[in-house]
């Protein structure tokens, strides 16, 4: 099943592959996911990563959280319970009138 970390500030020339591989130093990257506008499709500079244990989520925030990846530094912690489910597909977001 795992556990997902949710990860901000990503600049938009940074990849999925890019993702994955930055958090593999914590563990076991199972999946990653980058958020866009369900409205414009346009990316939404953040995204959750989903690693297979929580000792490695941990490990993940603990080592990653202000790291550096594309330029700008990330903020990664852990993602709200149930905020979302995992479908294998890019998340959207709706925007707020």
């Amino acid at each position: 099943m795992g556990i997902e970390v949710y990860v901000a500030h990503i600049p938009a020339s940074v990849t999925e592959e890019e993702i994955r591989k930055l958090f593999s130093v914590a563990g076991t990257v199972t999946s990653v996911h980058l958020v866009k506008d369900a409205e414009t499709g346009v990316y939404r500079g953040c995204g959750y990563v989903r690693m297979s244990t929580e000792e490695e989520a941990d490990e993940a925030i603990g080592l990653l959280h202000g790291a550096l990846l594309g330029g700008g530094q990330i903020l990664v912690k852990n993602a709200p319970p149930k905020q979302r489910q995992s479908t294998g597909k890019q998340h959207t977001v709706r925007r707020r009138p």
